[in-house]
């Protein structure tokens, strides 16, 4: 049931791949609470995933862009303003990638060329996505950005590789910009750091089973659900958080704040 928290609003979403994926399941939300959207993705993401289908179901066109290219962006944002009929209110940056992890390689073992790559796509897209939509002056007063992050960028979690490293710069430029984005044009923007979610690319690091299980027993409210996300991103685009920027936002069912859970003693 909606509460119609984003009527009339207008946004851009990265990074739905399949059902399973915290923008798929934010898409179907923010179109619950009336919202509307383009659909945004990397070609070869695309023939990969079936956004096909989440753009059939929530009304929206598909605008595929690389995010690692300023040209595809600007693209993107100059086209989203044009289908939806104005400026900006919300977008969800939901984009992560690790060559390294796909090929195997050690943190201690980077080869990096593919540690360029996966810097490029999982954070400095972030400040591309940002600086396009800046220069283009496409965002409404008290508009909300958010990307998706992962408390390794605090903590070492050894099997999350290089990612742990691509998570703090991408905390590090929702800060930096989100300070100018504030200052001059009154957006705020945030991270949200989840929890372990059975996404297609989460359940892609090894050892995620027995982490998630893990992280399962140490957090008091159990971990956040992929519509847990969703819902919880709902409310960053809202009215209703519209002081709230340059945070990273914790949304683990408490996991970032456990030392031990009696679950884990017992375990153990």
């Amino acid at each position: 049931m909606g509460y119609n928290l984003l009527k009339g609003k207008r946004g851009i979403i990265f990074g739905a791949l399949d059902e399973n994926s915290i923008a798929w399941k934010t898409a179907q939300t923010v179109h619950d609470e009336g919202g509307t959207f383009v659909l945004t993705n990397a070609p070869i993401a695309m023939r990969m995933g079936q956004i096909d289908e989440l753009a059939k179901k929530t009304g929206s066109q598909i605008i595929p862009a690389d995010a690692t290219s300023v040209e595809d962006l600007d693209n993107l944002v100059a086209k989203a303003v044009e289908i939806l009929g104005g400026k900006i209110d919300f977008v969800l940056h939901s984009i992560g990638m690790s060559v390294n992890v796909r090929k195997g390689r050690a943190y201690t073992d980077e080869k990096y060329d593919f540690t360029a790559k996966g810097w490029d796509v999982s954070a400095l897209s972030f400040h591309k996505v940002m600086q396009s939509l800046y220069k283009a002056d496409a965002m409404n007063e008290w508009g909300s950005i958010v990307a998706l992050t992962y408390m390794a960028a605090q903590r070492t979690f050894p099997d999350y590789n290089d990612m742990a490293d691509n998570k703090a710069y991408l905390e590090s430029i929702a800060r930096s910009f989100g300070y100018f984005f504030g200052k001059e044009k009154k957006v705020r923007v945030n991270t949200i750091s989840q929890s372990p979610t059975a996404t297609t690319a989460g359940q892609g690091v090894k050892g995620f089973g027995g982490f998630i299980s893990y992280a399962e027993k140490m957090s008091p409210l159990g971990n956040a659900t992929a519509q847990d996300c969703a819902e919880y991103t709902v409310t960053l685009f809202s009215d209703y958080t519209k002081k709230v920027t340059m945070q990273n936002l914790f949304h683990d069912g408490g996991f970032s704040n456990t030392g031990v859970s009696q679950e884990v003693i017992e375990k153990f």
